[in-house]
């Protein structure tokens, strides 16, 4: 049995941390760790292409021919296609150099910048995964502390989004990420949040790795 960490920040403001396939998700709306062409690729990316069917690629590539490649850190959103949510939202972080080319800002837009748009769009609950850790190399204790900091930061002004799921490919990435909330509760000396682990049924840590 596999388990599912709820962090509760306050308000009904929830952020869920689970080891699985962020394609079963049936959130409102999954992000997808894409590429700048939209074209898909691999990892997550591909792994969403090929659950949701040809109409993501299809709005994928008319959102292109108008606005053309996607910068790091930007987000737009398609159909969900096949999958349970209704809509994913693309974005594109950044490749991991050095961590002084503005690695962290461009990975903290890419969440700021999904979470503002799936609240634009009235969304109540959206999923993430560990965005940049996969390929594009970004250091994955890093990552989490941004993905973290800057979703309850965005949480806590949203009118509409209310919960996020972080949705990992593996346990140890899954401790990563909780251990960064713990850190973030400290610093933030958050004695209102609570964490509560409830089992996880059905769902196997998935082998796709992220951009």
């Amino acid at each position: 049995m596999k388990n599912l960490v709820r962090l509760d920040l306050g308000d009904g403001a929830q952020i869920f941390f689970e080891a699985g396939d962020i394609t079963e998700q049936a959130t409102d709306a999954i992000v997808n760790a894409a590429n700048s062409t939209l074209m898909g690729g691999g990892g997550v990316d591909g792994a969403i292409h090929r659950a949701g069917g040809s109409a993501i690629l299809e709005e994928c590539r008319k959102i292109v021919v108008r606005d053309g490649h996607l910068p790091p850190g930007e987000a737009v959103q398609t159909t969900g296609g096949n999958l349970r949510a209704a809509f994913v939202i693309h974005t594109v972080g950044p490749v991991w150099r050095d961590g002084m080319q503005g690695e962290s800002g461009i990975l903290a837009n890419a969440y700021r910048n999904s979470m503002r748009l799936a609240d634009r769009l009235s969304l109540h609950s959206v999923a993430f995964p560990a965005i940049s850790t996969g390929v594009y190399g970004y250091p994955a204790e890093a990552a989490a502390a941004v993905a973290v900091c800057t979703v309850v930061d965005e949480l806590s002004h949203a009118r509409s989004v209310h919960q996020v799921r972080f949705v990992l490919y593996s346990p140890d990435m899954l401790s990563v990420f909780i251990q960064a909330a713990k850190d973030e509760q400290r610093r933030r000396n958050a004695t209102g949040w609570s964490f509560v682990t409830m089992p996880l049924q059905g769902i196997t840590p998935s082998t796709n790795e992220e951009l």
